[in-house]
């Protein structure tokens, strides 16, 4: 018996060895894949704009941070990815602005296109996430001088949740959600895991997502929902009125296509075509001069910028009415929230790529909504579609079948409208939680 009792603890030996070689190994691989693509970032940047923007925006992070943050008073740090989760959290950071107005509150953001929009956001100091290196997170942590940390969906870093947790500084994910096809569940996940055992607390958006991080041990989780529906029932609440919209359309049934890519504006080329009587608003994800050059190539029907638009308005109103031009294009951002009121269905974006865009803007407004046929990841898009707000399309005739089913169909215009109203809340049950487990 001493001597099986001696082998076993030979085993245990090697494998606590081996575990803590292959932990090493994988954040050995991290540090490798963090300056990696630090790296093509920065060849991107050579001709790339946004990536140049990702590198500028990071020049001198912090001494620009030094110049508008007292590291002597306490702060609370939200960090987005990019914008649409800044707008998944927004009703948290302002709801804790409203309860602690003299609390200083700093934003950062992983990607250009949150920040460039952002970076003038009245209630934050906004600046860019320095890259994550163990340097970095002492450095940028004790520069803002955190005592919670807020985190929105995703974007798990290792060193700076290493670096809140250290320091004992609470950290909450906020909407989160997982699949089981993530690092976290797998085999080999355990350096990936280690970083989610830095989180205090996780709020998720559904059962499995609970399920999940509870099959792996962290049992810190509740199901409070998503933020974002939140912001967008306070968004159709009370949204910005737009009076050039209101003279495009004229009175006429609108289509409006929001964060749209080459795939989608080929599909809806064709739709336009069949709808002569309808206007349509598009919105594409990418505003570049190209991508808007080849938007106006697609439709034969003849379209107009939003800027050429407003600028032929304001010299001459009499004219507009002449104008033959059934397609506008938005050239701008931050506009697309707003747009939906004016329309009767919404097509999304983004499904013939890596996923579908904001459902829910849309939905808050009534407009049932259509969208490619890659969203899976979304439930809210499976949520629609179960209930008769939502069509997943892969062609023009299945997208003209679509627009068929949704054309003055007041159940679904009302479903999408409920779905949205039955599901707002989350954000008093995180602040709730928050506020009691730490006072800021």
């Amino acid at each position: 018996m001493p001597g099986k009792i001696l082998w076993l603890s030979y085993i245990l030996s090697f494998l606590n060895i081996f575990v803590l070689s292959w932990h090493e190994d994988m954040k050995l691989l991290y540090i490798i894949g963090i300056w990696g693509y630090t790296l093509l970032i920065r060849i991107f940047s050579l001709f790339n704009p946004k990536a140049k923007l990702f590198i500028n925006g990071r020049k001198n992070i912090f001494s620009s941070i030094a110049q508008k943050i007292n590291p002597a008073e306490k702060h609370i740090w939200f960090h987005f990815a990019s914008l649409g989760e800044f707008e998944q959290g927004r009703p948290v950071l302002e709801k804790l602005k409203a309860l602690y107005p003299a609390k200083k509150i700093i934003v950062t953001f992983f990607s250009p296109s949150g920040y460039e929009i952002r970076k003038n956001y009245a209630l934050a100091d906004v600046f860019y996430l320095p890259i994550d290196t163990d340097a970095n997170a002492k450095r940028f942590i004790a520069s803002i001088n955190p005592e919670l940390a807020i985190f929105t969906k995703y974007e798990f870093w290792h060193f700076y949740f290493k670096e809140l947790k250290d320091q004992g500084i609470p950290l909450y994910v906020i909407s989160g959600i997982f699949r089981e096809s993530q690092a976290f569940f797998k085999w080999y996940g355990d350096f990936y895991r280690n970083i989610l055992k830095c989180v205090t607390y996780f709020f998720v958006q559904n059962k499995e997502s609970e399920n999940l991080l509870k099959s792996i041990g962290l049992n810190n989780v509740t199901i409070s929902g998503d933020t974002r529906f939140d912001r967008v029932y306070e968004n159709a609440q009370s949204p910005k009125q737009l009076n050039i919209i209101e003279s495009f359309i004229d009175g006429a049934p609108t289509l409006v296509c929001g964060s749209t890519w080459p795939e989608d504006e080929k599909i809806l080329s064709g739709l336009s075509q069949e709808y002569p009587n309808w206007k349509f608003i598009i919105a594409p994800h990418e505003t570049h001069e190209s991508h808007i050059e080849s938007i106006e190539k697609q439709f034969s029907v003849g379209s107009i910028r939003f800027s050429v638009f407003s600028s032929q308005l304001e010299v001459n109103s009499s004219q507009i009415s002449d104008l033959k031009s059934k397609i506008l294009i938005i050239d701008n951002i931050g506009m697309l929230s707003s747009l939906y009121q004016y329309g009767k269905v919404a097509y999304i974006g983004g499904g013939f790529g890596t996923g579908i865009h904001n459902t829910l803007e849309a939905a808050a407004f009534g407009l049932p909504v259509i969208f490619g046929p890659k969203y899976d990841k979304f439930q809210e898009a499976k949520d629609l579609i179960a209930i008769g707000a939502g069509k997943s399309i892969s062609s023009t005739e299945e997208l003209i079948d679509a627009f068929n089913t949704f054309i003055d169909n007041q159940p679904s215009a009302d479903a999408a409208r409920k779905y949205v109203d039955d599901k707002k809340g989350a954000t008093d049950q995180i602040v709730s939680v928050i506020t009691k487990s730490d006072q800021p």
